[in-house]
């Protein structure tokens, strides 16, 4: 949208606690589709950093749990077709996830014996696996056994289910290969099978598989790890929707439990603004263009040479050609960043020479002012800190426009009247008194030019204790 005020679209005006509320209805009505882990592994024999990246395929558990609906926005179908996006991988082979809430809805349905089948695709699944079963069975003898095909994993897990769940004298084992075998037992042979360690179906495999990506969730909180990522609040925000909880409506109770389950968080997007002040940077915008820029240019001459970061050979791939917006490959990108950010912090941070191989705990001393603090586009403050009270940003003066001679104008159409000239975010104050915010002084001092003899649009710098309407009730 065009219009900054209109549905969850970064603003000025924003403070962090309503810009929270705008992403929380946006993290509740979207999926993740794509999640990349990367280790940055200092060996011993190695000097410098060996690179593994994971690239996971994610789609939201069907379960048992109540079938979940998500959307797809068509801009953001577009740019992930543009850069390669297998949706085929996603629907098909998705790892299942959920939180801890639907974690517990399961539990309760397969403790009660009340699970049932979501999707209509695998019930056509299911029905063609009974129907077969159920054929068979009629003249089958004890003993007896049959192999159901091409049945993916969940398939195989829900088609054991039903079949047991509707037949009691049948066991169902897992053969691989998308096949399952199904045997006609006596009820007595059932219950021995059921209590035994190798059954395929205990509650608590069941469980396991359903959990799925959230399992590896879970070890990463419990290893404590630091958390790296670049403009990472969205992505916070979906870590804790989709793997912990549903996002709480309290903004200060979401930053708790974030620093309660990663209590060290580093946001590539905040440590790369400080070394663009301190070094001779270039202003880029995007996590590879930022890579690209570390890597080709000697913003050291006279330190070492940055850590040497190598993709361990299962991960090659990105070593040969490029990925942006993978996120297996983005999370490489970042991880990179941060080592060579972190390295020219630190040589710039002392007059002494700095050792060749610097340590993982010396970048973390250099970087301690940005840890946990989560970059904030384009509102009241610069960063969110998720161990502390969020520092407010330094903006240029707000402007407040007083509309003459040219009734109903509305916040809409004063946007695009200074669009022309620069980008202000609008905000209206009374019927005919506007609020402009802008973060470039020279735009503040273009408009307060441009618009000094407007016939009908008289602009000034916005004074609290002169100009609001809550001061001017008071006085009269």
């Amino acid at each position: 949208s065009p219009f900054p005020n209109s549905g969850f679209v970064p603003s000025l005006f924003d403070s962090p606690a309503e810009r929270y509320v705008k992403a929380r209805q946006s993290v509740q009505r979207f999926t993740l589709v794509q999640l990349g882990k990367c280790c940055f592994d200092g060996e011993n024999d190695f000097p410098g950093y060996v690179v593994h990246s994971y690239n996971f395929f994610l789609f939201p558990s069907t379960l048992g749990i109540r079938d979940v609906e998500f959307t797809l926005s068509a801009s953001s179908i577009q740019f992930l077709s543009h850069y390669g996006f297998d949706y085929n991988k996603f629907l098909k082979d998705g790892i299942p996830y959920m939180n801890e809430v639907q974690e517990k809805i399961l539990r309760q349905r397969l403790l009660a014996g009340t699970w049932k089948v979501r999707s209509n695709a695998d019930r056509d699944v299911l029905k063609k696996a009974i129907d077969e079963v159920t054929s068979w069975i009629a003249a089958a003898k004890e003993e007896d056994a049959m192999v159901l095909q091409d049945l993916n994993d969940y398939h195989i897990l829900e088609v054991q289910l039903v079949l047991r769940q509707a037949l009691e004298n049948v066991w169902t084992e897992p053969l691989g290969d998308k096949k399952l075998m199904v045997k006609k037992v006596s009820p007595e042979h059932r219950q021995l099978l059921e209590n035994s360690p190798y059954d395929h179906c205990q509650k608590k495999l069941i469980l396991l598989y359903a959990r799925g990506f959230t399992n590896l969730f879970q070890i990463l909180v419990k290893a404590k790890k630091p958390l790296v990522g670049h403009n990472m609040l969205m992505d916070l925000m979906h870590l804790h929707d989709k793997f912990y909880r549903p996002l709480p409506e309290s903004y200060e109770e979401f930053k708790r439990n974030i620093h309660n389950l990663f209590p060290v968080i580093i946001d590539t997007k905040t440590v790369t603004k400080s070394v663009q002040k301190k070094c001779l940077f270039p202003r880029v915008s995007s996590l590879l263009e930022v890579y690209a820029v570390l890597c080709s240019s000697n913003l050291n001459p006279k330190g070492p040479p940055c850590p040497v970061i190598a993709l361990a050979s299962d991960c090659s791939r990105y070593a040969e050609k490029k990925s942006p917006h993978e996120a297996g490959y983005d999370a490489f990108l970042c991880g990179s960043v941060l080592l060579m950010s972190a390295h020219l912090l630190l040589c710039r941070s002392t007059d002494d020479a700095v050792e060749a191989d610097p340590s993982f705990p010396q970048y973390l001393t250099v970087l301690a002012e940005h840890v946990n603090k989560v970059n904030f586009i384009r509102g009241g403050v610069s960063s969110i800190n998720f161990s502390g009270e969020d520092a407010p940003c330094r903006h240029p003066p707000a402007l407040i426009v007083h509309v003459r001679g040219w009734p109903g104008l509305t916040e809409r159409q004063i946007y695009q009247e200074f669009k022309a000239h620069c980008r202000f975010d609008v905000r209206g104050l009374s019927k005919n008194q506007f609020i402009l915010l802008s973060n470039q002084y020279k735009h503040v001092r273009l408009v307060l030019r441009a618009y000094r003899h407007h016939p009908h649009l008289q602009v000034s710098v916005y004074r609290h204790w002169r100009h609001s309407p809550s001061v001017n009730c008071l006085l009269q």
